[in-house]
């Protein structure tokens, strides 16, 4: 059946990359892919631009550059747009405004204009999947390195330990049985000092470690292949994307569907007409409920945690029978907060990266 469209085909869809490009193996490619599955399916012109650097000022010239090139449709994946995403929409009216992860509200100030539509994330409950799935797995000495210690990463931390106690306290495991190493690097590269203090913790006994910080991950899956050997194994959860295969050590990823949430977004705009009604001028949360959030179990390595595991726990975030708490602490949390969703079970050990 031929799809109607209800605006003009001769658009263009411009990514704007956050701090990485669209090869990072996470949120800026999961967003691209989004971009580039809707404009190859519908013969829409699409591009991307990498701005000179991660400034309000280098974000707004890449976004008027887009916009000089033709750009009618400009996606953002991340936070850091907030402040040029509040400027440009008021003076681009015509131009339209996908904004993931973030808010122009959220600016001193600020508010969403009706050419924005702002996409959020359930983190918390990815990063509880990832962390039930582990201890359910038979896991016990976990990690997490998260990036910068901004909200989104917060979340995923804090859902990590939630569901890693919800598991300990499910299966009737003895005080202290899990313990959770974590810390924040403070960037979201791949660097040496991230990839040592990967290794710092697999050699101290973590098996597995939640890499929570875009680039990050690389080191972390370097750091997991170094400490293996024939005998031991360490592993990684991925983020943000399907990283399975990335390296032999992803067991699963914590993501969120970026590439589904661009596309559905593009469709409104398109197609169904329901841009100005549900979208535009709009700020939403994307749950389980909402299918914005899952673990790939398709590509997943685990040994005893199952399809069906999986559906059990994953439907009783659906009907809200199980609830993931995404309280996070002050933004440039040291990673203490997450101390509250201790059990007895599952103990927290807060590290300081470099100490």
């Amino acid at each position: 059946m031929k799809k109607t469209f209800l605006i003009q085909k001769n658009q263009k869809i411009v990514l704007i990359t956050d701090k990485g490009d669209i090869t990072d193996k996470s949120f800026n490619q999961g967003s691209y892919e989004g971009v580039k599955a809707y404009g190859d399916k519908n013969d829409i012109e699409y591009a991307y631009l990498k701005p000179q650097d991660a400034t309000d000022a280098d974000y707004i010239v890449a976004i008027e550059q887009a916009i000089a090139d033709g750009a009618t449709i400009i996606v953002t994946p991340g936070y850091l747009f907030e402040p040029a995403v509040n400027e440009m929409q008021v003076d681009y009216p015509n131009v339209k405004f996908i904004l993931l992860d973030g808010s122009p509200a959220n600016v001193e100030g600020g508010k969403i204009e009706k050419n924005v539509y702002s996409v959020f994330y359930a983190e918390e409950q990815s990063g509880f999947l990832a962390g039930y799935a582990s201890v359910k797995d038979g896991f016990r000495k976990l990690g997490f390195m998260g990036g910068m210690a901004v909200p989104a990463v917060q979340r995923f931390g804090h859902g990590f330990v939630q569901g890693a106690a919800a598991a300990a306290k499910e299966l009737g495991l003895a005080e202290g049985a899990v313990t959770i190493d974590y810390l924040y690097t403070g960037d979201f590269k791949a660097t040496p000092d991230v990839q040592a203090a990967a290794a710092t913790m697999y050699n101290a006994g973590v098996e597995v470690i939640f890499a929570c910080g875009g680039a990050v991950g690389q080191s972390v899956m370097a750091a997991a292949a170094g400490a293996s050997n024939e005998t031991v194994k360490k592993y990684v959860i991925g983020v943000d994307v399907d990283q399975s295969f990335d390296s032999s050590t992803v067991i699963t990823s914590a993501t969120k569907n970026l590439a589904a949430s661009v596309e559905q977004a593009l469709e409104a705009l398109f197609e169904t007409g329901n841009w100005d009604k549900d979208f535009g001028g709009k700020s939403v949360v994307l749950d389980a409920s909402r299918d914005g959030v899952s673990l790939p179990m398709a590509n997943s390595k685990f040994r005893t945690f199952t399809e069906a595991d999986y559906k059990v726990i994953f439907d009783k975030l659906v009907a809200g029978t199980v609830e993931v708490d995404n309280t996070i602490g002050a933004f440039g949390d040291d990673g203490s907060a997450s101390k509250q969703f201790e059990t007895t079970e599952a103990k927290v050990n807060v590290i300081k990266f470099g100490s």
